[in-house]
């Protein structure tokens, strides 16, 4: 078996570097929550210290030349994948089947939001040798597909560490990890190598070939840290977009609270105003007929207070936190009118529906 994985992994090292070489890929291209590791920014000079300097070059965005260079590489996944594979488990959440990543030693574990679901649920936790340990939802971010999850039993998990997604460069390599298909009991999680194709703050885009169950796993850059979550399959099954480990790290406290906020792609939230440009507050300019806020009562020159007894500082505020719903949700707006204080509740809208 180990034969035929490291002669899988060659063949596919040595397809990546045809890719590469051809063109088609550019070099550019309840108890106290812990706090989340911040590990230091992955870059060519500190990556060299794990790795060759050439090697380094190379997992950073360049292109393998030599057969040498794709030994290194296969070298390199072969020294990471043990540690990645056991902390990388399934997921099975009700009748959903997905993937995730353990990240710290008493059991958080990284996942995608349509695979956690709402917080509170029952999880089952498949670990890399088969064994299932059972756990709890916790929080998500719907809008940008990012959930959290906890084991519930046992202790000293295998874990890795959350890296940096905000440094990220076009072309850099990277693997990911997961159950394509779904858990299968003959099978550890499967390996894939790739590219980065692009990156934000909302999403990172590789070509690692991912499938149905590898929703929720972790996308590593080439030190064995996580750098993403596998989260939309796209129609070829080499271009899938995933939530940036950042955005777990700068809503930690929200996650492990068991907050949910945002909306499913496609599924946006509508309220039907405009906001005054020329105010720095969040004063409305425009109301639109036959929408929730003219049905609610909202008028033009009323003056958002707060959201759900949640202050608002301006309009952009006020829209971020109507994103943080979903359509069909009531929220109570105290407005400021003239000289009155007025709560209004208002039932949102689907964008477009």
């Amino acid at each position: 078996m180990r034969r035929t994985v490291t002669a899988w992994w060659f063949f596919s090292l040595l397809t990546m570097a045809a890719l590469a070489l051809g063109g088609i890929r550019g070099s550019q291209a309840e108890e106290a929550a812990p706090t989340p590791p911040t590990p230091p920014a992955v870059t060519p000079a500190t990556m060299a210290e794990a790795v060759s300097d050439g090697l380094s070059k190379i997992l950073m965005g360049g292109a393998p030349s030599t057969v040498a260079d794709l030994k290194a590489m296969q070298e390199r996944v072969q020294k990471l994948s043990d540690k990645l594979m056991l902390a990388t488990v399934g997921v099975q959440v009700g009748q959903a089947q997905g993937s995730g990543v353990i990240v710290s030693k008493d059991g958080y574990v990284l996942t995608a939001a349509h695979v956690s679901g709402n917080p509170g649920r029952d999880v089952t936790f498949i670990m890399s040798d088969g064994k299932t340990l059972k756990g709890k939802t916790l929080g998500l971010n719907r809008t940008i597909d990012a959930g959290l999850m906890k084991i519930a039993e046992g202790s000293d998990f295998p874990s890795v560490e959350m890296g940096l997604s905000n440094i990220l460069k076009d072309g850099q390599w990277c693997l990911a990890t997961g159950h394509p298909g779904g858990y299968q009991p003959d099978r550890k999680p499967v390996l894939r190598m790739g590219r980065v194709l692009l990156s934000d703050n909302s999403t990172i885009t590789t070509d690692c070939t991912l499938v149905g169950g590898d929703s929720g796993g972790p996308l590593f850059d080439f030190d064995g840290k996580v750098i993403g979550i596998n989260s939309r399959i796209a129609g070829p099954i080499n271009a899938n977009m995933h939530v940036p480990v950042n955005t777990f790290k700068d809503t930690w406290d929200r996650m492990v609270k068991g907050d949910a906020w945002g909306h499913l792609p496609g599924n946006a939230p509508y309220l039907g105003v405009k906001g005054d440009a020329d105010s720095k507050e969040a004063k409305i300019a425009t109301v639109f007929p036959d929408t929730p806020a003219a049905k609610a009562g909202v008028m033009v020159g009323d003056l958002i207070i707060s959201v759900n007894e949640v202050a608002v500082a301006d309009y952009v505020a006020f829209q971020k936190m109507i994103n943080d719903h979903q359509p069909g949700e009531e929220l109570k707006l105290k407005i400021k009118r003239g000289d009155m204080d007025v709560e209004i509740k208002v039932k949102l809208a689907k964008r477009g529906g």
